[in-house]
């Protein structure tokens, strides 16, 4: 009934999806095992993309190769770039999405893709033969072979949801669980543990009183997250609002407190710490007389209202009432609850920065089985997981991203490294080399390499190329026009800028803070000419580049010097119990993770200085 596949990919949320492309548009024939056709890429909590470093990691997958970035363009209903009040290396894209039209988007795309299967079911099992996967298994009994697996489970292994004093078995909302496939893993002998996450109440947006809200439109010139010209910026989209909560609110909810399923303890999981239930805010921040509420349409055809930041698992009737005294929702009528939901993990320091298994040979993890929260995490698991699937089946090295090569880097390397015990959120925070990292800059620092991959396609490549070259020209152009005092010093005057006592570039004009692009054309005709022969987007690139160059190269020093380290490669199987000078902890460590390189060996959480100085003495390094 079934060929052997090169990859299985069990599961089709962001991850999923995301891995299933990757391997078929790099020539391996796939299959993809769902427990629901109807939900592939579902948006099971907001319907948003992006975000402070997720738009980040958005931008990451689309230049490699992946569809996150293009699907969530053509479902956009607003667009908003954040934090552009700050530096460059915070500004994040962030979309909100059409729910229902980026399922049927990225449905559409995967069946579009070549090499490419689908199955509807459960998997209950994986088939292991000499410690090296060979298939799963299925509720109906069902063997289908693969030279390789990926897990992507996201909250449906041993699902189960809690609303008040209430719970069942449950994957999602009216979705049931996934059972069997974690005892399959702790029998191989995987380490397992559970996590929880929630989800907010949805409203019928027509009983909401949105003048007693703050309006937040998007952007007035809207961009998007793929760098392919194959999707545009939105012709059109709808305000989202703010609200808040209030003392009234509060009190509504500590009612409900009694029945809590997580102050009650019948919750085991670990909730995320960046991302708490309404319940959790007031009691954890008691200080606080009122928190932000974000009122987010869910898409262009729907009166559906997602609540963002009232994720709850209290019990409905206590929901609802506090609900209704947040302002702007008095006549609120409710479509469904919000809900807890816990489920099994795996912790990522089992896995190989590949993202394959230590345990099980050409089985991959990927998403919320590896412990970490949200779409674009998930998504960016999923790509890598998929390419280094591939990879492995046709004998070729594993594609690991470095830390200052991508957030996707970061990402991986300290899930593999430092392990979590509660949902992993990225945030621009974690990534040291912030400057390099930045959204705009994601296609210069990542096609070239899924192209290598054949992974990104001769178009986007080509589209690199041409913004490289006009990078480049419009760079030269800046540095070579120059001005004189007499020409340049009313407008300097205009904007509130020092003058100047001679000749001077473009270039050093703009490296001013205070003068942007649009600044720029302001001071002089020439100036204005030479910045309008280019793309926005180049012109907004080269000002980045100009005004951060010395950051940028201090960095780029930075990171080399640390990577130096990952020359020095350490054998999978070398006995760190001959090393007698190491310290417990750090055998302990390194006996379980087994990195590759004394890089990697230096980010291990519990790995000490002294620790990598010892080995590398002892390795001769």
């Amino acid at each position: 009934m079934f060929p052997e596949y090169d990859v299985i990919v069990v599961g089709a949320g962001h991850a999923g999806c995301e891995a299933a492309a990757a391997a078929a548009n790099m020539g391996s024939r796939v299959l993809l095992v769902t427990m629901n056709m109807t939900t592939i890429g579902q948006m099971s909590c907001n319907p948003a993309m992006g975000g402070v470093a997720k738009g980040q990691i958005v931008r990451e997958i689309d230049a490699l190769g992946g569809y996150s970035g293009i699907v969530s363009d053509r479902s956009m209903i607003q667009f908003r770039m954040l934090n552009r009040s700050k530096g460059p290396a915070m500004w994040s894209p962030r979309t909100q999405n059409d729910r229902a039209l980026f399922s049927q988007e990225w449905r559409s795309m995967l069946e579009k893709t070549s090499n490419l299967d689908f199955w509807q079911e459960m998997v209950t099992g994986i088939i292991v033969q000499d410690k090296r996967v060979v298939g799963v298994r299925t509720a109906l009994g069902l063997e289908i072979m693969g030279k390789s697996v990926v897990l992507t489970n996201g909250t449906f292994l041993n699902g189960k949801i809690h609303i008040g004093e209430k719970n069942f078995g449950g994957g999602r909302t009216a979705e049931k669980a996934a059972v069997g496939l974690t005892e399959n893993l702790v029998n191989l002998g995987f380490e397992s543990g559970r996590m929880k996450t929630g989800t907010p109440p949805r409203v019928d947006g027509r009983s909401l009183d949105y003048s007693k809200m703050e309006e937040q439109p998007g952007d007035e010139d809207p961009a998007k997250f793929s760098f392919l010209e194959t999707t545009q910026p939105p012709s059109r989209q709808l305000s989202c609002w703010i609200t808040y909560t209030n003392d009234t609110v509060h009190k509504e909810l500590e009612k409900g407190f009694d029945k809590s399923p997580m102050f009650q303890g019948r919750i085991e999981g670990i909730g995320p710490r960046y991302c708490p239930s309404i319940e959790d805010k007031i009691n954890r921040f008691a200080e606080r007389d009122r928190h932000q509420i974000f009122v987010e349409p869910e898409g262009w055809d729907t009166v559906e209202i997602y609540v963002n930041g009232f994720s709850t698992s209290l019990p409905e009737d206590v929901q609802y009432k506090a609900l209704t005294r947040i302002p702007g929702f008095e006549k609120a009528r409710m479509f469904r609850p919000g809900y807890a939901i816990e489920y099994d993990y795996f912790p990522p320091t089992q896995l190989k920065l590949s993202l394959e298994t230590q345990l099980v040979d050409n089985l991959f993890f990927a998403g919320q089985i590896n412990g970490t929260t949200g779409y674009e995490e998930a998504a960016g698991q999923g790509l890598i997981a998929g390419i280094n699937a591939h990879q492995k089946v046709h004998g070729k090295e594993p594609f690991i991203l470095k830390r200052s090569e991508a957030y996707i880097g970061v990402l991986v390397d300290d899930l593999v490294n430092k392990g979590t015990i509660e949902p992993y959120r990225m945030f621009t925070s974690r990534a040291e080399y912030r400057i390099l990292l930045r959204q705009d800059n994601a296609d210069l620092r990542l096609t070239e390499k899924g192209h290598q991959l054949g992974l990104a396609g001769k178009d986007r490549y080509g589209l690199l190329l041409e913004k490289m070259a006009k990078l480049k020209s419009v760079l030269e152009d800046l540095q070579s026009t120059r001005l004189t005092a007499e020409e340049v010093n009313p407008g300097l005057e205009r904007i509130g800028s020092s003058p100047v006592r001679e000749k001077v570039s473009v270039a050093n004009l703009l490296r001013r803070p205070e003068i942007s692009i649009k600044e720029l054309r302001q001071l002089h005709p020439s100036a204005e000419n030479l910045v309008n022969q280019y793309p926005p987007l180049v012109s907004e690139q080269a000002e980045i580049f100009l005004k951060y160059e010395p950051y940028i190269e201090r960095e780029q020093k930075m990171a080399e010097k640390i990577e130096s380290l990952e020359e020095y490669s350490i054998r999978e199987d070398f006995d760190y119990d001959r090393v007698k000078a190491l310290s417990a902890e750090a055998r302990e460590k390194l006996k379980k993770i087994r990195p590759r390189t004394i890089g990697q060996m230096s980010r291990i959480s519990g790995v000490s200085p002294a620790d990598v100085s010892i080995l590398t003495i002892y390795l001769g390094k």
